[in-house]
């Protein structure tokens, strides 16, 4: 929602809200579902049956239609693939181990053609879905249709399926929407959509004070399934173990977003009793990583085609780690070919899965772990993408908390970052955290982790 039906959305009542995300909903979900949904479900469950030689000419053939479609259509790789050296006749019979011929797609490219040079002259009607642009500026991927619905039926096969839920169940989820917009809003810290029958919590009130009213959420909608940010399920799961509160049966809770380490996912079993399903992807929706019920987290061949490549660019060996590398084999109409996402995986020693598939086993998806920040009134959260969101000038931002009330906000700018945008950003973290002092710099380069990932949030809060 934006513009005028944002701020009627602010300032009507909680039934009226209801009723305005339901209305939301019955847009999603007919862009979710429908012809090409039903076509692509049986088909993603159908190739679950391949062997290895079966998977390799079906990502031969997709491979090479959507390098001749993206040479002919997309004058960004046009360009690219002509100053390397590469024919329409080279990318006609490119096989699977000739991709390192392929230049890369950066992250830098994507934000600065994605929306003209990256579209293809031939795209269907579409519309533009941002990312969270955790340290900066979002990308901005275009989604079709029928590349919406194709994307949510493998969703619906390797998520929801091996986790034993599926989209016509009741769910609740907890996400970065700003369902609930003043940082000091009363209960309930929920909305209700009842076109999908999905219960939606904010990411953005969670605190010991709040944790009960959330709880009583779940009992009054019963949701089968949870889904969400794995930190915030995980912040939610201590609190209701802290106080020893008790929810409702759940089906299954299906994390994503985040780094899901065991401890956390430990708390979150026994918190809602029921098993965790981890799912790796991005709104780049150019691969997809999922959890199966061994415990497997399993790459599918016809999201996308995984490299995982050392830093010489070499794709490395089972029971190594790499850069993940991700050729998407759905979108057709803003291709995304050997896009460098910015993650790391480790492929499992043993390649060989329990479940009897051949799809690459993955061992650990490294991703990013956020502090955690703690706002004045307890609250804890570790989202502040809204902070940058459609903002010109900023390259990247830096969160760092201090004490309760007192953050710095380092950003990385260009030339064309106007002096107004400090009053927008500290507008936006006072209605996440509420009035809090706030000191902006503006250094040449950001802190990193020792893999050389920028932290969106930093927290010199005493353990």
């Amino acid at each position: 929602m934006a513009g005028l039906k944002e701020n009627i959305y602010k300032q009507a009542p909680l039934w009226m809200q209801n009723l305005m995300i339901s209305a939301y909903g019955i847009y999603w979900k007919r862009h979710r579902y429908g012809k090409h949904f039903f076509k692509s479900l049986p088909e993603f469950i159908e190739r679950e049956k391949y062997n290895p030689a079966q998977w390799e000419e079906w990502q031969t053939e997709r491979l090479r239609k959507l390098l001749i479609h993206a040479f002919d259509t997309v004058p960004f790789y046009h360009e690219k693939y002509s100053t390397a050296g590469l024919t329409r006749k080279d990318l006609k019979n490119l096989t699977l181990e000739d991709l390192p011929r392929l230049p890369f797609l950066e992250k830098d490219e994507l934000r600065k053609f994605g929306t003209t040079g990256l579209l293809s002259s031939k795209r269907e009607k579409g519309t533009f879905l941002s990312s969270s642009g955790s340290t900066g500026t979002p990308v901005r991927i275009y989604f079709t249709k029928r590349f919406h619905q194709t994307w949510n039926a493998a969703y619906e096969a390797r998520v929801r399926r091996w986790a034993s839920v599926n989209y016509k169940m009741s769910r609740a989820m907890i996400g970065g929407r700003r369902i609930i917009p003043d940082a000091h809003a009363k209960p309930p810290y929920y909305r209700y959509n009842y076109v999908e029958k999905q219960v939606y919590f904010s990411a953005y009130h969670l605190s010991p004070g709040t944790v009960d009213n959330y709880v009583e959420g779940l009992w009054k909608h019963r949701p089968e399934y949870l889904v969400g940010y794995a930190m915030s399920i995980y912040l939610w799961a201590g609190y209701i173990s802290d106080k020893s509160l008790k929810t409702p049966p759940l089906k299954a809770v299906l994390t994503s977003s985040e780094k899901l380490t065991p401890p956390m996912r430990r708390t979150i079993e026994e918190a809602f009793g029921t098993k965790v399903y981890d799912a790796y992807s991005g709104v780049e929706a150019c691969g997809l990583i999922s959890e199966n019920r061994y415990g497997e987290l399993l790459f599918s061949p016809d999201t996308g085609i995984l490299e995982v490549l050392d830093e010489n660019g070499r794709q490395v060996s089972p029971g190594e780690t790499g850069e993940v590398v991700l050729t998407g084999l759905l979108n057709f109409d803003q291709p995304l070919i050997r896009y460098r996402i910015g993650d790391r995986v480790t492929l499992a020693a043993d390649q060989a899965s329990k479940a009897g598939v051949h799809m690459p086993v993955i061992e650990e998806i490294e991703g990013r772990i956020e502090d955690v920040v703690t706002g004045p009134d307890g609250r804890q959260m570790v989202r502040f993408h809204a902070l940058t969101y459609d903002l010109p000038g900023i390259k990247a931002l830096q969160l760092v908390q201090h004490a309760l009330d007192n953050f710095e906000l380092r950003i990385l700018k260009d030339d064309d970052y106007p002096p107004e945008n400090e009053q927008i950003i500290k507008k936006r973290l006072f209605s996440q955290l509420g009035p809090v002092k706030v000191r902006f710099i503006y250094p040449d380069e950001l802190e990193q982790t020792a893999n050389g990932k920028i932290k969106a949030v930093i927290s010199k809060l005493k353990k």
